[in-house]
């Protein structure tokens, strides 16, 4: 069972901890366990339950109310709410629960609920990243396990395969490509799959390489296919200090080509980028690229 702080829990829920604190205080909502030194800490159920309040309280029910509500009726409101609401929130919120429980049916119901309502390109960009970005506070602190991340990665790379084998494209004469690759031991890959699906769902054509390339077998798949574009991203693999070498050995190796960059380790101040290169701070500056060369 994972342990946060109020700050975490404040990270998670979207709610400041000053009123997490109030509503401790004047409604006893939550009963944080203390250290020896008095300070709070919370476990998964409070998360939670948390989720849960923070979802009624934005849909204009009043805490008090809340407060005098049992968990089951809160459950119930909740459900009630995610099959009538578009809201994101409460998706996000149901994948951070499937993701703490191990609970791969609650995973797919959730999923498959937002995919229906959003289609399956919004439903990656307002709920799977924004989920993303969330659980990566608890995989800075330690409060998952790798368990929990091989789990919820395996699924949504899974939602993707299934995506982009509907999408069957044809390499046209005349038309741009594009080559997507990851770094020799980078192993994140659903932002890379993404890019592949947004590429196929355009009728584009790919060349998808996959994870951890070599780059001699980069340069040597680049030599048969010569693409217009070549596209990665960078997670954890090259290490802080070698990716400004990785980045200028992919300007000079491809010149002819446009170099998109996107992940974690592209996003440092002291990096400088040759003119070849894009750097991509976000999904929509991808998008944004795809449509102005097509």
């Amino acid at each position: 069972m994972a342990l946060y702080s109020i700050k975490e829990l404040e990270h998670l829920s979207g709610i400041k901890a000053h009123t997490i604190r109030i509503w401790e205080q004047r409604y006893q909502i939550l009963e944080p366990s203390r250290t020896d030194t008095n300070i709070r800490y919370y476990d998964d159920e409070d998360l939670k339950w948390l989720l849960n309040i923070s979802l009624l309280n934005e849909k204009g029910i009043k805490i008090s109310k809340i407060a005098k509500m049992s968990k089951s009726e809160v459950a119930q409101m909740v459900q009630h709410l995610s099959e009538q609401s578009y809201e994101f929130d409460h998706h996000i919120n149901g994948l951070i629960t499937s993701m703490l429980d191990l609970d791969e049916a609650l995973f797919d119901k959730v999923l498959s609920t937002a995919t229906l309502q959003l289609g399956f390109q919004q439903m990656m960009q307002e709920v799977v990243y924004p989920f993303l970005k969330k659980i990566g506070i608890l995989w800075q602190t330690g409060n998952i396990s790798p368990a929990h991340e091989h789990f919820i990665s395996n699924l949504i790379r899974q939602k993707l395969l299934v995506a982009i084998d509907g999408q069957v494209v044809r390499r046209k004469e005349g038309q741009l490509t594009y080559m997507l690759f990851l770094p020799e031991g980078e192993m994140h890959e659903i932002a890379l799959l993404y890019m592949n699906y947004l590429l196929r769902s355009l009728q584009i054509y790919t060349l998808y390489l996959g994870q951890s390339l070599p780059f001699e077998d980069l340069q040597l798949c680049y030599q048969h296919f010569k693409a217009d574009y070549l596209c990665t991203v960078l997670t954890s693999s090259p290490e802080r200090g070698e990716v400004q070498h990785y980045i200028d050995n992919l300007s000079k190796s491809f010149p002819e080509s446009t170099i998109c960059v996107y992940g974690h380790q592209v996003q440092y101040d002291f990096l400088s980028f040759p003119a070849n290169v894009k750097r991509l701070s976000c999904m929509q500056e991808f998008m944004a690229l795809i449509s102005e060369a097509r």
